[in-house]
């Protein structure tokens, strides 16, 4: 018989554990982004937890120069957060292959992105995939609206046009053609050699078959992007060879010179310097020939995984799931432009800058850059190596084939493809 006591006893362990079920879940993310702190507690973060009241999330990122190590400390001491903000290829593969982040290959929301999208977050063989895609990159020139007109310039869209253009600044003498230095090195590479290149390699064809070793840096179609950079020199001006990356941001929003060889990175920052001074607009990669295929730098930059030993795993993986979706997508590309959903559906920027950067791809074949998967694991390593042959080439210190070889030598040295 059950006696008064132990329906009281009963009725009070169902309230209880309907009490503990209606606890909100807090997940956190770990980040690199602390720029983005914002943009979660404002924006992002609000619009989950408004669709789901029992999840509370929280953003708790790390100076970037400080991610990678206090990352891998948390994860050893097991005090890592339950989400964990992703960089492209080597760092979060690593984490991967060490059991620290889950596979998600089996999430719905994969199916929202390309084989290029997930390729950062993907083991070798393309077989598990352990972070969402969240935002990518993309290269091309930022211009100075306001000179192009005064000047009667038009974008240009072959090469032979963009050194048209560039004469065309020159001889007036009113800016400087185009604001690049070599003293940081990564500029040359990243925002130069990276930047024209695939429409020289011809995108993902040359950069899988330079990790297939069946094409090398010193065939024509890698070279030739150097061959282009050693004619810049002539349109930097007077010092580039000093002037370091925020020199050359600087000589841009200041309007003193014409053109920014440029990532989609610098929008926002850009705009809020400037501000009403002049108006900017942007170009893609100008193509070899009129009528060849373009062909655009669209980097993946960050994606999002679950941490392997996360408490709350089913929470986790239904916040990835929207992650991947195309709300996320709208609301995360227009809170920080420049930074461009990876997700299929096309997303409509508010900032009219960065719909033109995101507009490329619709004319364009994208790609990634070509030192970031497999070929940097090595010494000497190809991207830092990169940094240095483009910068080299724009000074005049190295030639083009001889930068080519050099590259080529030092993968020769320790990359074998038949091995991969």
């Amino acid at each position: 018989m059950t006696t008064p006591l132990r329906l009281a006893i009963l009725a009070s362990t169902i309230l209880a554990g309907a009490a503990h079920a209606q606890e909100p879940v807090t997940l956190t993310i770990e980040s690199w982004r602390n720029d983005d702190l914002a943009i979660w507690n404002d924006t992002i973060i609000p619009a989950y937890e408004a669709s789901h009241p029992n999840v509370q999330i929280e953003f708790a990122p790390t100076a970037p120069a400080e991610y990678n190590a206090a990352l891998n400390s948390k994860l050893q001491a097991g005090s890592a957060g339950d989400l964990i903000t992703c960089r492209p290829f080597d760092a979060s593969l690593e984490l991967y292959n060490n059991g620290q982040l889950s596979d998600l290959t089996d999430l719905a929301a994969m199916a929202n992105f390309s084989d290029v999208a997930k390729a950062a977050w993907q083991t070798d063989d393309a077989a598990h995939t352990f972070c969402v895609p969240m935002a990518s990159v993309i290269h091309g020139f930022i211009y100075n609206k306001t000179a192009f007109d005064e000047l009667g310039l038009q974008e240009p869209k072959t090469v032979d046009e963009f050194f048209q253009v560039l004469d065309k600044i020159k001889e007036d003498g009113t800016y400087i053609p185009m604001a690049m230095g070599t003293n940081d090195q990564w500029e040359a590479a990243t925002m130069g050699y990276q930047n024209i290149g695939p429409n020289y390699w011809k995108g993902e064809e040359g950069r899988l078959a330079l990790i297939a070793g069946t094409q090398k840096l010193t065939d024509p179609q890698w070279v030739a992007p150097y061959e282009q950079l050693a004619r810049w020199k002539d349109y930097l001006g007077d010092g580039f060879e000093a002037q370091t990356y925020p020199d050359s941001q600087n000589l841009f929003t200041l309007g003193r010179a014409a053109i920014y060889p440029a990532g989609s990175w610098e929008i926002a920052g850009f705009r809020a310097q400037i501000a009403d001074s002049f108006e900017m607009a942007a170009f893609p990669p100008p193509v070899p020939a009129a009528g060849d295929t373009c062909y655009i730098s669209d980097h993946t930059d960050i994606g999002i995984g679950m941490n392997a030993a996360t408490q709350h795993p089913e929470e986790a993986r239904e916040f990835l799931e929207w992650v991947g979706s195309p709300e996320f997508a709208a609301l995360y590309s227009n809170a920080l432009p420049g930074f461009f959903s990876l997700n299929s559906t096309p997303v409509e920027q508010t900032d009219p800058l960065a719909q033109e950067f995101v507009s490329w791809r619709e004319e364009c074949q994208p790609t990634i850059r070509s030192t970031y998967q497999i070929l940097s694991r090595g010494t000497p390593n190809l991207e830092n190596e990169t940094w240095n042959a483009s910068a080299n080439v724009i000074r005049g210190s190295e030639t083009p084939q001889d930068a080519a070889a050099r590259l080529q030598q030092g993968l020769d040295s320790w990359y074998k493809p038949a091995q991969q």
